[in-house]
């Protein structure tokens, strides 16, 4: 069983809250062993939207396993660090040195950072009050313009919908993309919020579009990416013929079927060699029958260099460590 514990501040964002708390909810009504928990201060918090919360205020025994997760506030209401007392930071502390993972979803980050865990690590928050973050935690890199961030099992993310991304994140590194694949569908989130987050999901990343017979392919690829997978089997998938299939997957993906599949492992492998395993038994585990293939699409990723104005040339990729799960 993994619990999910979320630690509730007065005046928080319900969808903050809600948004995570839905992508692990409907991931145990497939059949995970998630259990989710609601601690706080005090036993009834109020939120931002009006409706009130009600939580424990004993925290549950937590194992390396569990998720920790911090909801953002409104900063105007008593400040942007929040009313956090010492013994919750002092969890959130000792959790990740346990071996756990914590994450924050917007002005959650600040909790992070109180409790040490943001010093040398890389992180986001909302826009809003992403600079100030950096001023109050001057050791914390903090990273602009995305969705979220993961970092030595230190996740943040930019806030209000964003918390759904991260958690899908999390489902996917845990169970694979097919179980994240399932999740998004069944809250109708196929799509990113926007065109520059290269830390969402490749999962994410190719499911904006309505193409049903690329998707139904993508569901055959999200639940078997480790193994070879013939294209006449994967136009069946799809009802398609196979010259068809391939015209609509790169239009609605920009990417062949084969070069989606590869870019599942890639994810897959980054996660696994960020967990310490070589990368030649992350490349067997991925499904490429040695690490020379690994290494060369893992070479892809590394970013452009800049252009001669100093502006991103289009194209231009996150390296490995930026997608890395901690």
């Amino acid at each position: 069983m993994t619990r999910v514990v979320f630690l509730l501040v007065p005046q928080l964002h319900l969808l903050d809250l809600a948004g995570p708390a839905q992508v692990f909810s409907t991931a145990a009504d497939l059949g995970h062993d998630y259990q989710l928990h609601y601690v706080a201060d005090r036993e009834v918090v109020p939120t931002v939207q009006g409706v009130p919360l009600v939580a424990v205020t004993r925290w549950p025994d937590l194992t390396p396993d569990d998720l920790v997760v911090v909801p953002g506030w409104r900063p105007g209401a008593h400040g942007p660090q929040g009313p956090l007392s010492p013994a919750d930071l002092r969890r959130l502390a000792a959790h990740h040195a346990a071996g756990g993972t914590v994450a924050s979803v917007c002005a959650g980050a600040y909790a992070l950072g109180r409790a040490g865990l943001l010093d040398g690590r890389r992180c986001t928050t909302h826009h809003e009050v992403q600079d100030d973050l950096a001023r109050r935690f001057p050791r914390a890199k903090v990273v602009r313009d995305v969705l979220y961030v993961v970092d030595e099992r230190v996740v943040t993310s930019a806030g209000i919908a964003s918390g759904i991304d991260v958690a899908l994140h999390l489902t996917a590194t845990r169970h694979g993309p097919a179980t994240a694949a399932r999740i998004a569908r069944a809250l109708v989130v196929h799509t990113r919020r926007n065109g520059d987050e290269q830390q969402a999901s490749a999962m994410l990343r190719h499911r904006s579009h309505l193409s049903d017979a690329v998707h139904r392919a993508q569901d055959l690829i999200d639940a078997r990416f480790t193994e070879p997978l013939p294209l006449a089997e994967l136009a069946a998938a799809g009802g398609v013929a196979e010259r068809t299939l391939t015209r609509l997957f790169r239009r609605a993906t920009g990417l062949t079927p084969l070069g989606y599949q590869q870019a599942l492992r890639v994810e897959r492998a980054e996660h696994l060699i960020g967990h310490g395993t070589t990368v030649e038994a992350a490349a067997r585990r991925v499904g490429f029958t040695d690490a020379r293939m690994l290494r060369r699409l893992r070479a892809r990723s590394t970013p452009a260099p800049p252009a001669p104005d100093g502006s991103s040339r289009p194209g231009s990729r996150t390296p490995p460590a930026a997608t890395r799960a901690g």
